[in-house]
């Protein structure tokens, strides 16, 4: 990074430094990449926010060495094993769904998938591990700085407006790539005109964040989320329910109030007194002993909205919240954020050193976009699952007296109750979508120009639910299988997953696959591109020791899987061919879009004028 005058001069700019915005900035600089990153907020998230976090996101973090720092402060699976349904948090309960893998049923999905757990982390507490690490890694980050606009005078130049709230000094930004993270208000997708997909609404939230120990009644409550509600009392307008979350066991809470689905409540309506908040807090606490301290209170309106495209068509790529806003439901948010930038971060960083074309930029989009787009659907999908039990148990009723009746039906042992539990039964069975959205977090599969599927057939039809199911598959554009690995004396074990990422492609093959190791070999010398090759087997680098790469990898043992920087399968060969060097060199040749810089070098020599990506 450069200064001249009132211009700064940097490769890379990030607007924004939530999860979006950090974890990129960690992500380039395991590159050896960095730049500046602006953020319109005097510091990291001052209230939870996001929490859940995924075993698809810790992977991207593990790439990185940033687990076991998650994990250190995290909230660990086994507090997260219920949702519940309760009359109050220290009274009656009305049912409780395993959640988050810990159904016994589920364990063995979960397992099976990754060698990472979900655990409950705090945005307050995510953001810090982030931006601590971008900021030893290189990066310059700057707080009380908003983006203000941008102006593009050729293709691979952006010149940003900013401004410094503290100093109030407006200054400039000279840029090569400029990364818009800056959330759900986002003013670089508003200056780049980027068309959002809007769909209806669903209503007003309100968060009240209270400190409150309720470790005395949490023994045989476990959980992380907890539905109450008290059918025989009224409510405030903005209180007719509450999702109460655990921000941390269990002295920290998130209330999140949502008025009554008919009330056509404003903003404005969801203001009231402090003293309102605790007295409807204290209420759904149900114990008289315990004093709430309210924190934080803060509105927000539930979205259903993607960006139609997450680029320019050039060096502007917007990630995140930016373009996809959805509730929190299912815990997709913070995770696709992360994903977002691992899959960009390995890009921009060949095209920047050469070693790649520039249209491998021009794959982000396609790759993720539908992701974004699935998300945001499930999401919102998640809180419409609500409404059954909602009606069984007679909460949208508008009379206090009718819900009385529904409740006492509950109680009524012949036909009349009997219908009204089962049909509470299945409505609570429904909302497994949300917290068992294994498949939703894993099946991603990528298509695009970064994917060789000239091999291949059509992929295999998706799983009969799949949102609740992941497809283990090594079907290119689908993201490599984890199975658990050893060395022929056995020491710590390790997954497949560890084998690759780290920068490079990898290649995995197992006995008779030799050719493609020296494949591998010869061919990173003569592209410039590393790849890591690896043989799993009998004997070999890796030992399969559960035989899951022989179930799980689809190849045989002479054939291989070619794996991209983020771990998404790149292409494959089910067995040995008889020019292992030159189909790999061309299938990463096409993938990198290296002809395009072949094509520069030609016109070049040619005299003719062609943008060349400049090495770093």
């Amino acid at each position: 990074m450069t200064t001249d005058g009132d211009i700064i001069e940097t490769d890379l700019l990030i607007v924004g430094a939530g999860p979006a915005g950090a974890s990129l900035a960690c992500f380039l600089a395991s590159h050896g990449r960095t730049g500046v990153m602006i953020a319109a907020a005097p510091g990291t998230a001052h209230t939870p926010r996001a929490h859940i976090t995924n075993m698809a996101g810790l992977e991207c973090l593990r790439d990185i060495g940033l687990e076991q720092s998650c994990l250190d402060l995290a909230t660990q699976n086994e507090n997260m094993a219920h949702t519940r349904w309760c009359h109050t948090m220290a009274g009656e309960e009305y049912a409780r769904i395993y959640s988050w893998g810990n159904d016994p049923m589920r364990k063995g999905h979960y397992e099976a998938a990754s060698p990472c757990n979900h655990v409950d982390l705090p945005q307050t507490l995510l953001e810090p591990i982030l931006t601590r690490r971008a900021v030893s890694g290189g990066w310059k980050l700057r707080f009380d700085t908003s983006f203000v606009s941008c102006a593009r005078p050729s293709p691979d130049l952006i010149i940003s407006t900013v401004h410094d709230s503290v100093s109030n000094r407006t200054y400039k930004i000279r840029s090569r790539f400029l990364f818009g993270c800056d959330g759900a208000r986002s003013q670089v997708v508003r200056e780049l005109g980027i068309p959002l997909v809007k769909k209806p609404g669903q209503g007003l939230a309100l968060n009240v964040l209270i400190r409150a120990d309720l470790s005395h009644v949490m023994g045989n409550r476990t959980g992380n989320l907890h539905w109450a509600f008290l059918p025989e009392k009224e409510y405030p307008a903005w209180g007719w329910a509450a999702v109460v979350r655990m921000v941390r066991p269990w002295t920290e809470w998130m209330f999140i109030f949502l008025p009554h689905p008919a009330s056509g409540i404003t903003a404005e309506d969801m203001d009231a007194p402090q003293e309102e908040y605790i007295r409807r807090v204290k209420e759904m606490i149900g114990d008289e002993r315990v004093e709430p301290e309210i924190l934080d209170v803060s509105k927000w309106q539930i979205n259903e909205t993607v960006a139609e495209r997450y680029d320019d068509g050039g060096n502007v790529f917007c990630l995140g919240d930016a373009v996809h806003r959805h509730p929190p439901f299912n815990g997709l948010g913070s995770n696709t954020c992360i994903q977002d930038a691992f899959n960009l971060a390995w890009k921009v960083s060949l095209v920047m050193s050469g070693r790649a074309g520039p249209s491998l930029l021009s794959t982000f989009s396609p790759e993720r976009q539908p992701v974004g787009e699935t998300v945001i659907t499930r999401a919102n999908q998640g809180l419409r699952d609500h409404s059954g039990w909602m009606e069984t148990i007679g909460m949208l009723e508008l009379d206090v007296e009718r819900r009385k009746e529904i409740l006492a039906e509950f109680e009524d042992e012949g036909p009349k109750g009997r219908a009204r539990r089962a049909e509470f039964r299945r409505n609570i069975a429904t909302t497994g979508s949300e917290f068992h959205g294994l498949g939703v977090e894993m099946n991603q599969r990528y298509d695009s120009g970064g994917v060789y599927l000239d091999d291949e057939g059509p992929p295999a039809p998706p799983p009969e639910d799949p949102v609740k199911e992941y497809q283990i598959s090594t079907y290119p554009g689908k993201r490599l299988p984890h199975c658990w690995l050893n060395s022929r004396s056995p020491g710590n074990r390790f997954s497949t997953i560890d084998l690759a990422g780290h920068g490079r492609f990898t290649l995995l093959t197992g006995p008779g696959g030799q050719a493609w190791k020296d494949a591998a070999k010869k061919v990173s010398g003569i592209i410039g591109v590393e790849v890591k090759a690896y043989s799993i087997g009998w004997k070999q680098d890796c030992e399969d020791v559960y035989f899951d790469w022989a179930g799980r990898s689809e190849v045989e043992e002479d054939g291989c899987v070619l794996v991209r920087p983020d771990r998404f399968v790149a292409w494959r060969s089910k067995g040995m061919i008889e020019d292992c060097a030159g189909k790999l060199e061309a299938v990463l040749r096409r993938v990198l879009f290296l002809d395009e810089l072949d094509g520069a070098a030609a016109g070049a020599a040619n005299g003719t004028s062609v943008v060349v990506p400049v090495a770093a």
